[in-house]
């Protein structure tokens, strides 16, 4: 293994045990510096050896094909690769410091009608095992606003009935509990009542703890997820596009639209930073102008 590659190395524990980053994290950072070198392969320059010219070089090649969120976080893993090396008094610099972040395009999260929301609910044929697990998913995925990563890592250990309440491993590792409603507890007890038929025969890879389990009896995957919803908004004749996250966007905006406080959805969703949960806050003038004329004393 080369100096570099063993700073790398070193680089990605660090990540892994002092960041507590996520697998999808660390992928990623990974595959970033690797695009990198791949880059700086040609000029003979190492990764030790960068400056500013080259990472903007870099970025301006990846601009041809890449979207502005995925230079963004490229460069977010360079910057934090060479501030890691600056504390480690590898180099004295970071090259990345003068360079500066693509603009990003600033989206509103896209919320589901919630008439929509409440027949995707009622979709799956709860007759069926497979979709009496996938009522229950789509119930506790929409009714507690949880990222599908979150959702498909739930063990049972994790979910308290009685107190109507979920404990989620989030991003950074870190915690919190979030409360249930009715609908996603009778979906849980009733596929709960079935779930051990998944694990009846023993096959390689089952995960008895998993709350959500494949046909296997293995734990259920985020892209299996994601095929099942497609599969009740295709039966369904929706034409929008409808990702797990748009389901997580849409219990945020039902909520703020139901007079909830944005910090309270904070703290359900999970959100580090109140900028972030802050996006839901953007509402049509005329929602704004009902507001006013029900709330203002001379409106």
């Amino acid at each position: 293994m080369s100096l570099v590659d063993l700073h790398v190395a070193e680089f990605m524990k660090h990540l892994e045990v002092a960041r507590a980053a996520s697998k999808n994290t660390l992928k990623a950072y990974a595959q970033d510096l690797a695009a990198l070198a791949a880059y700086l392969e040609p000029q003979n320059v190492p990764l030790l050896k960068v400056t500013h010219l080259h990472l903007r070089g870099f970025l301006g090649q990846q601009s041809l094909d890449k979207a502005a969120s995925t230079r963004a976080r490229q460069l977010a893993a360079i910057k934090s690769f060479y501030r890691y090396l600056v504390r480690r008094k590898v180099i004295e610099v970071s090259p990345a410091r003068r360079v500066k972040t693509p603009k990003l395009p600033q989206r509103l999260p896209r919320a589901v009608p919630i008439d929509e929301t409440f027949a995707i609910m009622e979709a799956p044929d709860t007759d069926q095992l497979l979709q009496l697990r996938d009522k229950a998913m789509l119930e506790v995925l929409y009714g507690a606003g949880l990222r599908v990563s979150e959702l498909c890592g739930l063990s049972l250990k994790d979910v308290d009935l009685r107190a109507r309440m979920v404990r989620v491993l989030g991003k950074g590792n870190k915690e919190r509990l979030v409360p249930l409603n009715e609908g996603a507890v009778e979906a849980i007890n009733a596929w709960l009542v079935r779930r051990g038929e998944l694990l009846a025969k023993p096959r390689p890879k089952q995960d008895p703890q998993a709350m959500f389990l494949n046909f296997r009896g293995g734990r259920l995957t985020t892209r299996s997820m994601q095929n099942h919803l497609d599969r009740y908004v295709k039966q369904l004749g929706i034409t929008r596009d409808v990702s797990p996250h748009a389901l997580r966007h849409s219990f945020a905006t039902h909520l703020l639209a139901s007079g909830a406080d944005v910090r309270s959805i904070q703290e359900l969703l999970g959100h580090a930073s109140l900028s972030t949960t802050q996006r839901y806050t953007a509402v049509s003038f005329e929602q704004l102008q009902k507001v006013y004329d029900d709330a203002h004393p001379r409106a």
